[in-house]
C-alpha cells in the first residue's frame, strides 16, 4: 500500500494572494495588503470609501477564480517536491473551490507539470481527508495547508493524519503564526519533501 500525500493548492503549490492583490488594483481600486490570511481585513478602497464586506471580498474571490487563475505562478521547488514524492507515494490535491472550477484548477496544476487527481471542497478539510484516508486503505498520511482551521479540521476527523502547515506567500507568512493543530511548520517545500518523505519511510501514524 502507498502512502498518501493529501495537499492544498493556494499559497502551498500555486501564489494566489500577491496575484489576487494586483488584480484587486487593477479592477477593482483597491490596495490590498496581506493581514494574517483574512482577506476581509486586508482590503481597503483607493477613493476612501468604506472596506469591502466580508461578503464583497467572497464575491470578488468567485471573480478571480476562474477567470484570472492564469495570473498564479509556481511555488519554487514544489513541483520537484511533489514529483520526488511521487515515486513512492499517492498525492491528491484538495482545494478548496467550487466544484466548477475542479476542471480549470486540474488543467491549470497540468500547465505547471503538476498531474495529480483533484478534488474541490468547501467548508472544513477533516471529514474530505477522512474519506480520502479510508478510501486509499487508511495508509500513512501527510497532510499540506496553509490554514490552521483546516489542521483543525483533520485533527478532529484524521487525527491519524501527520498535518503539515505551510504558507508559501513570503509577503504573508511572517504574519501568519504556526497553527497549533499542526504537527510541523514548514514553509519551503525542499525541506517539506524532506520531512514528509520520512514520515512515509517510518510507516508510522501521528502519534503512534
Amino acid at each position: 500500500m502507498k502512502p498518501l500525500l493529501i495537499c492544498d493548492c493556494d499559497e502551498v503549490l500555486l501564489h494566489m494572494v500577491r496575484h489576487f492583490g494586483v488584480w484587486l488594483g487593477e479592477t477593482h481600486d483597491i490596495d490590498f495588503t496581506p493581514n494574517g490570511g483574512d482577506f476581509a481585513t486586508s482590503m481597503k478602497r483607493r477613493d476612501g470609501t468604506p472596506a469591502p464586506s466580508r461578503e464583497e471580498m467572497w464575491e470578488m474571490l468567485d471573480q478571480f477564480f476562474p477567470a484570472e487563475m492564469e495570473r498564479q505562478t509556481l511555488v519554487p521547488h514544489a513541483r520537484e517536491a511533489l514529483a520526488m514524492l511521487a515515486e513512492t507515494a499517492d498525492i491528491v490535491i484538495l482545494t478548496n473551490l467550487g466544484d466548477h472550477v475542479r476542471q480549470a484548477r486540474i488543467e491549470q496544476l497540468a500547465r505547471f507539470g503538476i498531474d495529480h487527481r483533484v478534488e474541490t471542497n468547501q467548508g472544513g478539510k477533516g471529514d474530505p481527508v477522512s474519506r480520502l484516508v479510508a478510501e486509499h486503505g487508511d495508509p500513512v498520511t501527510v497532510f499540506v495547508d496553509d490554514l490552521a482551521v483546516h489542521h483543525e479540521s483533520v485533527a478532529r476527523h484524521a487525527p491519524q493524519v501527520h498535518r503539515l502547515h505551510m504558507v508559501s506567500e513570503p509577503a504573508l507568512a511572517p504574519s501568519v503564526p504556526p497553527a497549533p493543530a499542526a504537527h510541523v511548520r514548514i514553509d519551503d517545500w525542499r525541506e517539506a519533501e524532506r520531512w514528509i518523505a520520512a514520515r512515509f519511510a517510518a510507516g508510522l501514524p501521528a502519534g503512534a
